[in-house]
């Protein structure tokens, strides 16, 4: 098993098979899973990093009889980084644990583990709250894709995304399709559905500086964690003031239903980018296809995250070269922390019914350790 947990890689030590490290850059430029390549990029903006991203590959039951496949998780935390590494650590377990009941993969064991993984973690705030408090004001995005034989299903609960390319027929070209809904209240239609469910709270959208958040403190709707928005009990001393409602939560404000859709994978189908919002606010999904078709697959997640840092530096009139010496925590006035995870499909391997046939599963992780 390889496990790959914000480790420096040595010259000579197996490549990059664990990854590697460059100042606040974490990286793996190219590997293996059942059904093509993949390569993975992390970039730290924040005083320390609250993004966490996994790839797993291999059975997704106990036993080699059930369902096989490829596993991609994404998570963008925010007021810290418990929220989005304990879903790194959890939520791939439940999957597994589900799947191997049903023996299948499915939308509702999907759901299912991220039911369980959020009520764990609410379990966790509810243990530490009194030593703790600030725990129920971390929360974290979380984007699942799962490719089990030639079926894709993508999992969203937050403002990450996942964009496919796919080859035009006529032209050849490769065509940005976005398969991911997300929750993020700047969007007018995620406006109006919590408004719907809290037709009382006229306060339940408000905007700020032209950027609108629930209640005025956060941007997306759905999160696994913040238990502040979510149970009365963490909404009250000792949380901090500034998260406080000024009046009673009768229902759950923010919800961790993730929106799932399925999609049968084609041929023309050549890749996937899963990337937090940190990516998408600098570039386009044609612009993020662009450069993933017309580059070499090698390095290419740390080819995308540098396109976005070009793109963060041009917007604040720096050079690309000055925004790289400035230190984490300051450099989130640039840019957020970015999480790039590109999948290549092998149609031959995405369609024989199985992919290829390992010995040993790859589980590989970038974005802290495993053990925080």
């Amino acid at each position: 098993m390889v496990r790959s947990c914000w480790k420096p890689s040595v010259e000579g030590e197996d490549g990059d098979l664990n990854g590697r490290v460059d100042g606040l850059l974490w990286y793996k430029d190219l590997g293996d899973h059942l059904y093509g390549e993949f390569s993975m990029a992390v970039i730290q903006a924040n005083s320390s990093l609250e993004d966490r991203c996994q790839l797993e590959s291999g059975p997704f039951t106990s036993n080699h009889l059930g369902p096989q496949g490829t596993f991609i998780g994404v998570y963008d935390g925010h007021g810290g980084s418990e929220a989005s590494q304990f879903v790194a650590d959890n939520l791939f377990f439940h999957l597994n644990r589900f799947a191997s009941e049903k023996q299948a993969m499915s939308e509702d064991v999907i759901k299912r583990a991220f039911y369980a993984t959020e009520g764990e973690f609410l379990s966790v705030v509810k243990k530490q709250w009194l030593s703790r408090p600030e725990i129920a004001s971390t929360g974290t995005c979380c984007l699942v894709g799962i490719i089990c034989n030639d079926m894709l299903y993508v999992a969203n609960a937050g403002d990450s995304r996942v964009v496919l390319g796919r080859e035009e027929k006529a032209t050849r070209d490769m065509e940005a399709i976005q398969l991911s809904a997300e929750h993020n209240v700047n969007i007018e239609t995620v406006r109006d559905e919590l408004r719907s469910k809290h037709p009382y709270d006229s306060q339940i959208v408000v905007a700020k500086h032209n950027v609108w958040r629930v209640k005025g403190l956060i941007q997306v709707s759905k999160s696994i964690g913040d238990a502040y928005l979510k149970k009365t009990e963490f909404n009250r001393e000792p949380l901090p003031f500034k998260y406080r409602l000024p009046e009673p939560m009768f229902k759950p404000i923010l919800s961790c239903e993730p929106s799932i859709s399925t999609h049968k994978l084609e041929p023309r189908d050549q890749f996937l980018i899963f990337a937090s919002d940190g990516l998408w606010e600098h570039l386009s999904n044609q612009e993020a296809v662009n450069i993933v078709s017309n580059n070499p697959r090698n390095g290419i997640a740390r080819r995308l995250v540098k396109a976005a840092l070009r793109e963060a530096a041009r917007k604040r009139e720096i050079r690309f070269s000055d925004l790289q010496k400035i230190e984490e925590g300051v450099r989130r006035h640039f840019h957020d922390d970015i999480t790039v995870i590109v999948v290549f499909l092998d149609p031959k391997l995405t369609h024989d019914g199985h992919g290829s046939l390992w010995d040993l599963p790859l589980s590989i992780r970038g974005g802290g350790s495993a053990n925080s």
